[in-house]
């Protein structure tokens, strides 16, 4: 019997456990009391991690449709059914018609690798799933603080006397942060938590903001117009440290208490109270996850919360800081990879000519594509109208994940080929010409990056099932055979480099990185670095290493509730399921405590629709409609609904409005209506 130390391959908290195996087969999961994250705690899916190994549903070998059916087909004929056709729709149309989605469930060396076959096809037309969850993270924190990622640890909350939560359900979507929030709690911190919902990790605030989806902007312009008016902010730090100070002086003016009450529904002398606690803490931090990043103003959304820790000083030391919760184990290390269409490894933007250079001197290669690719939503846009003809998916499931469904479903069909590389079948194989078998976490080697910067490896544990190859093996073998000149690099050579291409990840190697417990966070500029684990302690990452303050204005969401559609759909994530549900619903200990697909609605809203708990009703927007179980409870707001997301049909309620800056869709907003069934 072997014990193997690895990392959960759920949420991006990085939670370290160990898998026991015995005659080749992962039998058991065992506690890691001395990760740093996690000190051996692990929630009901990190638990449940094991299920989808040996699954029955496993994929276990290559497959195209004949007649509506699909065949097995050897590794070869998948190879070059997709060589053929990629070069097909390239040569003839151009490699701006081809589209990669990379995957947050993948390897830093698997969506590494993705990315550079994508841009030396020709095109930048790649990105994946923190597209539409945390896009506007990268926006918002690069422009104003430098660098688009949490600026401490996860255990630092432990140390701050004031935790300003915004848009973040973590008892529930990360539950290893809640043990770190009420040890800060215990030693006297004051919890504030703004959400339409009261949700578990409402349970634990001090003070409760109950906020209208879609007015973050407007509360918090209002906190800082109060912070400014009482003198609260930091002085000497807005002065040495930052820049912009007058502009937000000038652009909050309006924002008034009794106006950011009209606008949020949050009485002023609360706006007044955590406004006093949080620029009066000594030690600030300001967690926020998909609730302010999933609008169309998402990306002020961010920017808005770090001229809020910029103003008090709250930022650059321990206990204070941004803590953006990443939903999946790897996007953040996704982006720091470069799988997003604007910008390469290192956050090297395309369009810069001599670090689009250096990079393709690395990778000895003329040139790079300089011209930004597409979104996930703009892909599946342009496929619609034919200029994308073909996509290769890897690890994800647009058909689930992405908003408006019945549009995303004409999108794919309307493609001249899809591969679609996956564990399971799901709702997005079901339109591919070719399906691709990979292997699953515990099947394969390389890195993967927590929400908190953290790189670890993450070893293989047992064997890939029947024909079933890893993702970077396949990545690999498709390059070869496309001529790229990838000679089918493992897993370690890759993350090598990974460490020559990207500077902050230069002292990250197989050698300095494997078997240490909880990793090594970046910026790690040099071999022996022990990593950063504090960001901006004495400057940011912008040009001028000043923390930026931006003006930003409350603008109303896309979509508005009306006589046809009176209330407002927001949606989220609850403990059981995860994502899309692809690797949850195969686990039967989740499955016998999945509350299945449910929307909550405030008793106000049913009082003349005749509707009672646990019945069926249908909730519909302008782009379709889905029926679910009723919860009628008052911890929503009068005027709200919330249903999570990880269901088939969710989406094909949701609008695909987008965030003119990170281009992520507005999921948290939009107008529907409640019949019963």
């Amino acid at each position: 019997m072997q014990k193997i130390a690895t990392v959960c391959p759920y949420c991006g908290c990085g939670c370290g456990l160990y898998v026991t195996v015995e005659n080749g087969k992962a039998t058991n999961v065992e506690y890691m009391s001395e990760h740093p994250v996690n000190k051996g705690a692990l929630c009901p899916k990190g638990n449940a991690a094991l299920e989808v190994i040996n699954h029955p549903d496993r994929l276990l070998y290559p497959m195209r449709k004949r007649r509506g059916t699909w065949i097995k087909i050897s590794w070869d004929k998948a190879f070059n059914s997709i060589v053929s056709n990629f070069r097909k729709i390239r040569d003839a149309q151009g490699p701006d018609t081809l589209g990669f989605i990379s995957s947050a469930k993948c390897t830093n060396e698997e969506n590494y690798s993705l990315q550079k076959l994508a841009r030396m096809l020709g095109t930048n037309n790649i990105d994946h799933c923190a597209r539409l969850c945390h896009a506007s993270t990268l926006t918002g924190l690069t422009a104003t603080l430098g660098r688009g990622a949490m600026t401490n640890p996860i255990p630092d909350l432990a140390n701050s006397d004031c935790i300003f939560i915004i848009g973040s359900n973590f008892a529930e979507n990360h539950p290893m942060v809640s043990g770190w929030v009420w040890d800060a709690k215990d030693k006297g911190a004051k919890i504030i938590v703004v959400d339409p919902r009261y949700s578990p990790t409402a349970w634990m605030s001090d003070i409760f903001l109950e906020i209208k989806p879609g007015t973050d902007i407007a509360l918090i312009n209002g906190m800082i117009h109060y912070i400014i008016k009482e003198n609260l902010t930091n002085k000497d730090f807005i002065r040495k440290r930052t820049s912009g100070f007058e502009q937000i002086v000038t652009s909050i003016e309006k924002y008034t208490l009794p106006l950011a009450e009209d606008i949020t529904g949050i009485p002023q002398d609360k706006i007044r109270q955590v406004a006093r606690i949080y620029a009066k803490a000594k030690r600030g931090a300001i967690i926020f996850c998909m609730g302010i990043t999933q609008h169309t103003c998402g990306s002020d959304n961010v920017i808005a919360l770090a001229n809020l820790a910029l103003v008090c000083g709250q930022v650059g030391r321990v206990g204070t800081g941004v803590f953006p919760l990443r939903g999946q184990d790897n996007v953040q290390g996704a982006c720091d990879m470069g799988a997003l269409p604007d910008f390469l490894p290192g956050y090297i933007r395309v369009n810069d000519e001599a670090g689009r250079a250096e990079i393709a001197q690395k990778w000895g290669w003329e040139n790079l594509p300089k011209r930004p690719g597409l979104t996930v939503v703009e892909m599946i846009n342009a496929a619609a109208e034919g200029r994308i003809r073909g996509m290769y998916i890897m690890g994800e499931n647009p058909l689930v994940s992405a908003p408006n469904t019945q549009h995303v479903q004409e999108a794919l069909k309307n493609l001249d080929f899809l591969v679609v590389q996956d564990i399971f079948l799901n709702e997005t194989t079901e339109l591919a010409d070719v399906i691709l078998p990979a292997a699953c976490w515990a099947e394969k080697e390389g890195t993967v990056t927590a929400t908190d910067r953290s790189v670890q490896w993450r070893p293989k544990i047992v064997a890939p099932p029947g024909e079933a190859k890893t993702d970077l093996d396949i990545i690999c073998e498709i390059a070869e055979r496309l001529g790229l000149g990838f000679n089918c690099q493992n897993a370690e050579e890759v993350l090598r480099e990974v460490s020559d291409v990207i500077p902050s990840y230069a002292g990250i190697t197989p050698e300095q990185v494997k078997g240490r417990i909880g990793g090594i966070t970046w910026p790690c500029p040099f071999l022996d670095n022990p990593g950063t684990s504090v960001l901006h302690t004495e400057s940011f990452g912008t040009p001028d290493s000043l923390g930026h303050m931006i003006p930003v204005e409350y603008q109303f969401p896309a979509e508005q509730p009306n006589d046809k559609y009176p209330l407002t759909l927001t949606t989220g994530r609850v403990a059981m399921d995860y994502n899309t549900g692809a690797m949850t619903r195969k686990a039967t200990p989740l499955l016998r405590r999945d509350p299945g697909l449910f929307v909550e609605i405030n008793p106000k809203d049913v009082e003349n629709l005749n509707i009672e708990n646990d019945d069926e009703v249908e909730i519909s927007t302008k782009r379709g409609k889905i029926k679910a179980r009723a919860v009628i409870t008052e911890t929503i707001i009068p005027g709200v609904v919330f249903i999570p997301f990880h269901f088939p049909g969710a989406n094909v309620l949701t609008i695909d409005a987008l965030d003119p800056q990170a281009k992520i869709p507005e999921f948290k907003v939009c107008a529907c209506k409640i019949n019963k069934k």
